[in-house]
């Protein structure tokens, strides 16, 4: 029996619903009874006034201040402490609430705008830190935030790629009247001396670009014969000219004459190359001919492979292959003339036959000798590099536009391209990954070619609209152009101390 009686005080201990009789006092229940203590002791005469409370006590007062703190059952309430600036500021806000508006009103209005304005540059009252319309609002134009903060939808200037500034209107516009409208012609060339040259017709102009004077160097001897091509030399002292009479005509442009006349094709010829003292022709009856201007007998060799037109015609910069290209849609590449070769006949070294479309667009890459990059005409309108070496196409680029010239700028390595119908502009691509970098728009007729200034900063283009168009597009920050001139007096002192 002690056994259940041990067993049924542990439950009725473990039991929460019961009270705990030797728990200590509650909070609630010592505030209450010191307060009836003190009733109590202040009502009965025969009680000393000077009773002792418990130390565990609450007292009834606060220290330091001679007014009772009020109490209430359940615990106490929390009286926050105001400074005397808060309740100032609570007393003017209350008070202006309860003034009548009067006229001042819209006075004052109008002074803090003004005010605002004056010191922020804006209104701050239609300044709004959120904005629920989608992207966030540009800051005001010329404003400066004192705070170094700017709240604009663009991307701030450290996470963007500091880029060149390119203008969209050309620097300077030249008349080409009488300039023949014929995608098949090359009518334009720019010398390493800063001669450009054009052909308007049966007629050759020379426009000098430093002193902007221009020179009538040649005229047709037949009303009914004109200009099909023009192509300079490396030193800029000779101007070959392809004619429709079948002949390739010599030009000393310092002394306005012609040196010699070679004739040996069948059909007009509209395109030029010179590599050396060899210079490539090629001509509407599909052949391509090498001439050495140094001796009488000047065609050396005959490249047959193209069935049509010869439009397109560009000798590598080492001088190792020439590309041509065709009406047929083929790209051929044939090797540099050996010196002392009986063959007068040379073979090519390949075709590239992935253009549906009239190739006049040959350009070689300056700072790889063995990428070519090619345009194809109104039905194919692709851009293709080739590595020549394999034959392997690297890349492919549809432009939805007729492309007729092709040309590598190296102060930025990239790509430019003049296109006919159907956008008649020229279009800057970065290389390799042939990314768009700026669109060039001004002609109102298809562009017919395009050439680099020797200081590879300025592209000339010819277009149907007998106008000639410079675009500065190339120019070189000043720092980069300084590094790059240092560079270049450092190899010529080391080859000068080579030599010496």
């Amino acid at each position: 029996m002690a056994q259940f009686g041990f067993e049924n005080d542990i439950h009725s201990i473990l039991k929460l619903d019961m009270p705990i009789t030797n728990a200590p006092m509650a909070r609630w229940q010592r505030k209450a009874s010191s307060s009836n203590t003190a009733g109590l002791s202040s009502l009965s005469p025969g009680k000393s006034a000077n009773v002792s409370l418990s130390s565990s006590k609450t007292p009834t007062k606060t220290p330091g201040k001679g007014k009772k703190t009020p109490s209430k059952m359940g615990g106490d309430r929390f009286i926050p402490i105001r400074s005397n600036k808060q309740m100032d500021v609570a007393n003017f806000l209350i008070t202006k609430e309860n003034e009548p508006v009067d006229a001042n009103t819209s006075v004052s209005s109008e002074s803090q705008k003004f005010w605002s304005v004056t010191l922020n540059g804006y209104n701050i009252e239609d300044a709004k830190i959120l904005h629920l319309g989608g992207k966030p609002l540009n800051a005001p134009e010329g404003y400066q935030n004192n705070l170094k903060v700017l709240y604009s939808q663009a991307m701030t200037p450290a996470s963007l790629k500091k880029n060149r500034y390119i203008s969209s209107s050309p620097d300077r516009i030249l008349d080409a009247p009488d300039l023949r409208n014929d995608f098949y012609l090359n009518l334009l060339d720019w010398s390493s001396r800063n001669i450009l040259a054009v052909a308007l017709n049966n007629n050759v102009y020379l426009w000098d670009a430093a002193q902007g004077d221009i020179h009538l160097l040649m005229k047709m001897e037949r009303e009914e014969d004109y200009i099909s091509s023009l192509s300079w030399t490396k030193e800029g002292n000779y101007l070959a000219v392809g004619t429709s009479d079948c002949k390739v005509q010599l030009w000393d442009v310092e002394n306005q004459k012609r040196l010699r006349s070679m004739a040996s094709h069948t059909a007009r010829i509209g395109v030029l190359s010179w590599n050396d003292h060899i210079l490539s022709s090629g001509s509407r009856s599909g052949q391509i001919h090498h001439h050495d201007v140094r001796v009488a007998d000047h065609h050396i060799s005959t490249l047959a492979g193209h069935s049509q037109e010869v439009c397109g015609l560009k000798w590598s910069p080492d001088g190792r292959y020439l590309a041509s290209g065709g009406n047929d849609n083929l790209v051929y590449l044939w090797p540099r003339v050996q010196e002392g070769s009986s063959n007068r006949d040379g073979q090519f070294i390949r075709c590239l036959n992935e253009h549906q479309g009239a190739v006049k667009a040959l350009a070689w890459c300056p700072w790889q000798s063995n990428i070519l990059a090619s345009g194809g005409g109104t039905s194919d309108r692709h851009i293709r590099t080739w590595n020549v070496n394999t034959g392997s196409c690297i890349s492919s680029l549809d432009t939805q536009s007729q492309i007729s010239s092709l040309l590598f700028a190296p102060n930025y390595k990239e790509l430019v391209s003049a296109h006919g119908y159907a956008h008649n502009n020229v279009v800057i691509w970065k290389y390799p990954s042939l990314t768009k970098v700026a669109e060039l728009n001004g002609h109102d007729g298809r562009v017919l070619n395009l050439i680099l200034s020797p200081d590879n900063t300025t592209v000339a283009t010819v277009a149907g609209d007998e106008t000639i168009r410079l675009w500065k597009s190339f120019e070189m920050d000043p720092a980069t152009k300084k590094a790059k001139e240092r560079l270049v007096k450092s190899a010529s002192s080391v080859i000068h101390q080579s030599i010496r």
